[in-house]
C-alpha cells in the first residue's frame, strides 16, 4: 500500500533483505519510477533486523532491537560453568534449611529473628515495619494475623515451625490442591518446617537460624508433595572468610545407620527429631495389622521410639 504496487512485487524492491540490520528512517524498499524517476521509497519505522519478507501479503516485519534482561542470580557464590543461551552453574558453601511446606516463589533478604524461643509463637505484635525485606524467623505456629502484618509490612519471607491450614486458607482466599506450589503471589514467602498446627521448629533448625542472623539468605517455598518431592528452602551462603571454620561432614548417600539424626514424618510422631539408636532386621507388625521393618529413635529425653522406617527422613548433620 504504501509503495503502491501489488503484494507479490514487495520482496523485489527490497534494499535490504530477510536477516540485514535496519536503522530507523533507513530506506527498506524503492519502487522502479518510470524511465528511473518518480522513485517511492519507504523508510524503515524502527531500529532493528528484518524478520521476515512474504511474497503473498507483502508484508514485512521488523524486529526491534533485543533489550537487555538482568535475571538474578539465586545463590551468592562462584560461577563455575556456562550453559550458552541458557544460564550458569553458581557453587558456594552453604547452610541449608529444607521446610516441609511454603508458598510463594524465590525471595532474598537478611535473616531476623522475630522469637527468642523454637517453642515461641510468632504473633501479630513480634512483625514489625522495621522488618521490611527481611526474612522473618519464627518460633512455632505462626498465625494468620501474623503473616497478615508481615505482608503489609513489606517482609520477604516468614519461616515458622508451624500454621493452622485454616489460617493459610484465608491468606491465599482458597483452598490449596496438590499442584506445585511457588507461584503464589500474596506479597511474601512462606515456610513452615514442621507441619500444620501447633507445633515448634526443631531447636537445631532454630539454633542454626540464630546463629546466621543478620546475613544474606536466599528463600523459595517452591513445594511439591507428590511425584517428584520439591521442600521449600532457606539458603544462607557462608562468606568465605568464615568458610575455614566449618568442615564438611561425612555423607552416607541417604543411608540409615545406628546413629543417623532423623525427622519422623507420620503421626503420632510427626515432625518430631531423633537420632537412630536401633535398626532391627526382622518385621513386626504394626498396628494397622501389616508387617513392616522398624527401627528405634531416640529422642529428647532420651525416650525411644519404635517407628517404620517407611516414616522417617534423613537430615544432614
Amino acid at each position: 500500500n504504501k509503495l503502491s504496487v501489488p503484494p507479490g512485487d514487495v520482496a523485489e524492491l527490497m534494499l535490504k533483505q530477510e536477516g540485514a540490520a535496519v536503522e530507523i528512517g533507513e530506506p527498506l524498499a524503492r519502487t522502479r519510477g518510470i524511465f528511473g524517476m518518480f522513485r517511492t521509497e519507504f523508510p524503515s519505522p524502527v531500529t532493528g533486523a528484518i524478520e521476515s519478507v512474504s511474497k503473498v501479503t507483502g508484508q514485512v516485519l521488523i524486529r526491534g532491537n533485543p533489550t537487555p534482561v538482568s535475571v538474578c542470580a539465586y545463590l551468592t557464590g562462584r560461577v563455575v560453568d556456562v550453559f550458552p543461551n541458557e544460564g550458569v552453574a553458581i557453587e558456594a558453601d552453604v547452610a541449608f534449611i529444607q521446610g516441609i511446606f511454603g508458598i510463594g516463589g524465590e525471595v532474598f533478604g537478611t535473616i531476623r529473628m522475630a522469637c527468642r524461643d523454637h517453642h515461641e509463637e510468632l504473633r501479630e505484635d513480634l512483625v514489625s515495619d522495621d522488618m521490611r525485606g527481611q526474612v522473618v524467623i519464627g518460633g512455632a505456629r505462626m498465625t494468620g494475623s501474623a503473616m497478615r502484618r508481615a505482608i503489609d509490612a513489606g517482609v520477604a519471607a516468614v519461616v515458622s515451625g508451624g500454621m493452622d491450614d485454616s489460617d493459610l486458607r484465608d491468606i491465599l482466599g482458597h483452598d490449596l490442591g496438590v499442584a506445585i506450589t511457588g507461584s503464589e503471589n500474596i506479597g511474601a514467602t512462606l515456610i513452615i518446617t514442621e507441619g500444620f498446627g501447633e507445633i515448634a521448629m526443631a531447636k537445631r533448625t532454630f539454633d542454626l537460624l540464630a546463629s546466621r542472623a543478620g546475613d544474606a539468605a536466599a528463600v523459595n517455598g517452591a513445594t511439591q508433595i507428590r511425584a517428584g518431592v520439591l521442600r521449600p528452602e532457606v539458603v544462607i551462603p557462608i562468606p568465605e572468610k568464615q568458610q575455614n571454620s566449618f568442615s564438611e561432614p561425612e555423607h552416607t548417600s541417604g543411608l540409615l545407620s545406628v546413629g543417623s539424626a532423623v525427622r519422623i514424618i507420620r503421626d503420632p510422631y510427626f515432625g518430631i527429631l531423633g537420632e537412630v539408636s536401633a535398626l532391627p532386621q526382622e518385621t513386626r507388625v504394626l498396628e494397622s495389622e501389616s508387617k513392616a521393618r522398624v527401627l528405634s529413635v531416640r529422642v529428647t529425653g532420651g525416650k525411644e521410639l519404635i517407628v517404620p522406617r517407611a516414616n522417617v527422613e534423613l537430615i544432614e548433620r
